[in-house]
């Protein structure tokens, strides 16, 4: 089992001055190699301090040799986190996408009804096309990838062959249920050293529950045994949850962080219901800003507090793309999305297609949709236009989503993304 130490207060304090002095003694080397001009220099210093005085709301978990202290930036100090620190060093373009999520197959043998991808039907991407999409990906910049399904390992050879092509370059964590795994296969993927770890699902704390909203009588049983293999191989176990509103209030959310605290999760994202997949129809309730402040504040507790210092490092999404801090980065701002059939998709959440990597040049659709997504802006799309996607799938009779390039056009050239982030517009200002 990989040990997990979380930072809090002074010895966060502590941590930030190492990693200033790691960061500053790497990109002195960059210099004097004329990787970087020296009009950029202090420059780069600069937006590097500026992203790191943003990760003041988080919990540091080291796990193993690596310090995660954002859940899509790769460990500190790898040769993945300082690839992700050279995004700030653009200065005449567009700053790169530093992590991008990859579906590798809709295999699946749950029936979630949340699942974004519930209508993405498909034959599963060829996956030389895919292989090849991935290394041009890391060569731009990319330096995380967040690898999932459907469930992949229920086509193991396809997620070890995906996870091989990625070198030190880049981090990779894979989103699981547990479904499929071995003994066998994950001591086969311990193997590639750029997996930090497997991210499961747990919407909810009650067994039972979980396996009728999955679908399955077993979901409990394969969430145990995939955290059990996990630990056993040396991966480290993180969550991912999807909580509607009441959860944050009769002691749901509290009771699943003491189940990951039981389970010895080291990172728990808060995933902030979407209409999107199953949910695009019926659409999701809302949220008000009171009930925001609410999670933020809970998220702040567990993170901040030090009585909750051995409880996983919480990345709350609601917070992370709030106006205040990244706003939303999909379209390859920060990150994008490609589906089992190889759909290019600003984010997961977002039923739009730019085009697909089997039938379309890759840099072509890849700067269109970078193109659209040229500033960052404040608007989830997901929510503001999930009703327009919706009436463009039914008035044209769609058995499948994304919508093609053609119907997503109509939606992206006339919508209204609000006002740029304020974290990127003073990014791009240093």
């Amino acid at each position: 089992m990989l040990r997990v130490k979380n930072y809090t207060g002074f010895s966060k304090v502590l941590i930030n001055l190492k990693i200033q002095l790691y960061t500053f003694i790497y990109f002195s080397g960059q210099l004097f190699l004329g990787r970087i001009k020296v009009k950029y220099f202090i420059r780069v210093l600069k937006r590097l301090l500026f992203f790191l005085s943003y990760m003041k709301q988080n919990k540091y978990a080291k796990i193993g040799n690596r310090l995660k202290i954002n859940l899509y930036l790769p460990g500190f100090p790898s040769k993945a986190y300082f690839r992700a620190c050279n995004k700030v060093t653009e200065f005449d373009k567009k700053m790169p996408s530093i992590s991008a999520l990859i579906s590798i197959t809709s295999a699946c043998r749950y029936k979630c009804p949340h699942c974004y991808q519930k209508h993405d039907k498909g034959k599963d991407a060829d996956i030389n096309v895919l292989i090849e999409t991935v290394k041009n990906l890391q060569n731009k910049g990319t330096a995380f990838f967040n690898i999932e399904g459907g469930e992949p390992f229920l086509v193991f050879d396809r997620l070890k062959t995906v996870c091989n092509s990625i070198d030190n370059r880049s981090e990779i964590l894979i989103n699981s249920t547990g479904d499929g795994m071995t003994l066998e296969n994950m001591t086969e993927l311990r193997k590639n050293k750029n997996i930090i770890g497997i991210m499961f699902s747990l919407h909810t704390d009650k067994p039972e529950e979980m396996n009728s909203f999955m679908g399955v009588e077993n979901a409990w049983d394969n969430l145990k045994n995939g955290i059990e293999l996990s630990h056993k191989v040396g991966f480290a176990v993180t969550f991912n949850t999807c909580l509607l509103r009441d959860a944050f209030y009769d002691g749901t959310f509290e009771n699943i962080m003491n189940i990951v605290k039981d389970f010895n999760g080291s990172m728990i994202q808060l995933i902030k219901p979407k209409p999107a997949g199953g949910w695009l129809e019926s659409g999701i309730e809302d949220f008000s800003k009171e009930d925001f402040e609410h999670i933020k504040n809970l998220a702040h507790k567990y993170n901040l507090d030090k009585k909750f210092r051995e409880y996983a490092f919480i990345s709350p999404m609601i917070l992370e793309e709030s106006p205040e801090y990244f706003g939303c980065t999909a379209g390859g701002t920060d990150r994008f999305y490609i589906n089992a059939k190889g759909d290019l998709q600003a984010c997961e959440f977002l039923n739009l297609s730019f085009g697909n990597i089997q039938t379309d040049d890759f840099d072509t659709i890849y700067d269109k949709m970078r193109k659209v997504f040229e500033k960052p802006c404040q608007s989830w799309l997901c929510e503001k236009y999930s009703c327009q996607i919706y009436k463009l799938k039914t008035e044209n009779n769609l058995a499948s989503l994304p919508l093609s390039p053609e119907l997503s056009n109509q939606v992206y050239e006339v919508w209204k993304r609000g006002d740029v982030t304020e974290f990127y517009k003073k990014l791009e200002e240093l």
